[in-house]
């Protein structure tokens, strides 16, 4: 992307502008705002048109879990080992051995330390410090993130019953209907990230976005009910969301909401998929008429 937009120097451009900017620049083609028919055109109509309140407390990853806590139970989220505002306050003699550290405003600052004896403070340090001085919303106008509090969290280090990386399954949920899920897998392996869709009745979807996907049909998960009736009941009255899990020992744990998933920046294979997503998305839905821009 261009770096006068990375660096910031764009921040004070209108959020609609800088939207269709970067969107042109995405795909060599201009936004349709006034009346978006795929997927990615109707993200970028939500970042402008949908805003909420509850969105801020959903994304941020220290705030929902009071969220997750209330309305599932303490035995859904993984393991907190504290939470900081500053790098410097972390007492890094008090935590395990291992343990995954990230930002709760933003998105990708992530930080996985499977051995203290190997981790480099100073390397976190410097990410950690970079991430808690940006705030996220300027970088592709995703206005939950505006308001977040930037603070540092740290939570269990957590493996499945192969000893290996979690799988992520992800729900993409279309006016409260889960529609497809997709699977995060092999993220450290030499081959790179797979990213395998399935519709609703786990059946492999023939197509990619931006990511490769395996040749391998992954079995469905013991708790792919549960995560689908997590996930509709969570998005009632909402246009849009993906709702994130992992399944561990046959153990089920939240991992994050998102409303934006690859900021609607990422192309489809086929295309037409961009299309065919569109159409699961009423922008129109009864219940939702009269929203209105904020900021």
């Amino acid at each position: 992307m261009n770096d006068f937009h990375i660096k910031g120097w764009l921040n004070w451009l209108p959020d609609d502008t800088l939207l269709k900017f970067i969107y042109r620049i995405r795909f060599d083609k201009n936004l349709n705002l006034k009346n978006p028919r795929t997927f990615n055109e109707k993200i970028q109509w939500l970042k402008l048109y949908d805003r909420k309140a509850q969105y801020t407390r959903m994304v941020d990853k220290y705030a929902v879990r009071k969220l997750i806590k209330k309305n599932l139970g303490d035995e859904y989220l993984i393991p907190l080992l504290g939470v900081w505002n500053t790098f410097e306050e972390i007492n890094f003699d008090e935590l395990p051995n291992q343990f995954v550290m990230k930002c709760t405003h933003d998105s990708g600052s992530v930080i996985i330390c499977k051995d203290k004896e190997k981790f480099d403070i100073n390397e976190a340090k410097e990410k950690m410090k970079k991430a808690l001085n940006r705030n996220y919303y300027y970088l592709w106008r995703e206005w939950p993130y505006k308001n977040i509090k930037p603070r540092i969290i740290a939570e269990k280090y957590m493996l499945d019953e192969s000893n290996s990386e979690l799988k992520d399954y992800k729900f993409m949920v279309f006016n409260g209907e889960v529609k497809c899920s997709f699977v995060c897998h092999n993220r450290y392996g030499k081959e790179g990230l797979y990213v395998d869709f399935y519709d609703k009745d786990w059946n492999r979807m023939s197509f990619e976005r931006h990511y490769h996907s395996s040749n391998i049909i992954l079995p469905k998960p013991k708790n792919y009910d549960l995560m689908v009736k997590i996930s509709e009941d969570f998005s009632k009255g909402i246009r849009f969301i993906r709702i994130d899990f992992y399944e561990i020992n046959g153990k089920l744990y939240f991992g994050e909401f998102t409303f934006y998933p690859g900021s609607g920046l990422e192309e489809f294979s086929p295309e037409w998929y961009d299309k065919k997503f569109g159409s699961w998305l009423n922008l129109k839905e009864e219940g939702h008429k009269g929203v209105k821009r904020i900021g």
